[in-house]
């Protein structure tokens, strides 16, 4: 009988145990990070991108104020309106797929650096004082 009890009470700890580490790795799913991880992928973002034209409705509003608080910064009224609908328009055009090509690319031109060229080792032998020679 006491076996049994004792046998009983190892099946409800080992049980308790299991459904709390279950129940620990069911709400994980749900955190920020794992809706972040599971959710927000490149495919993702160009999947809403196509549909909504976030980033280009964005690059809209956000080129013509860059452009003329800095480029055009002493620029007089009828070149900051051009440069602003200029900006826009071209803005418009821009999709995902083409910010990320010009983000590469000036990544490219800033991450890449010439390697120094390693100095070799030149072996002019044994010197002729050594007490070896």
């Amino acid at each position: 009988m006491q076996a049994k009890k004792l046998e009983l009470k190892v099946e409800y700890t080992l049980k308790q145990n299991m459904l709390v580490t279950n129940s620990k790795a069911y709400a994980k799913q749900f955190t920020i990070g794992a809706l972040i991880k599971k959710y927000a992928t490149p495919n993702n973002f160009f999947k809403a991108d196509e549909k909504l034209n976030i980033s280009g409705t964005a690059m809209s509003l956000l080129l013509p104020m860059f452009m003329n608080k800095t480029i055009f910064r002493g620029a007089g009224f009828l070149t900051k309106a051009a440069v602003g609908l200029v900006s826009g328009k071209v803005g418009k055009s821009l999709d995902a797929e083409h910010i990320s090509a010009i983000f590469n690319s000036v990544k490219g031109w800033f991450g890449t650096r010439k390697e120094k060229k390693a100095k070799k080792f030149i072996d002019y032998g044994i010197p002729p004082d050594s007490e070896t020679y």
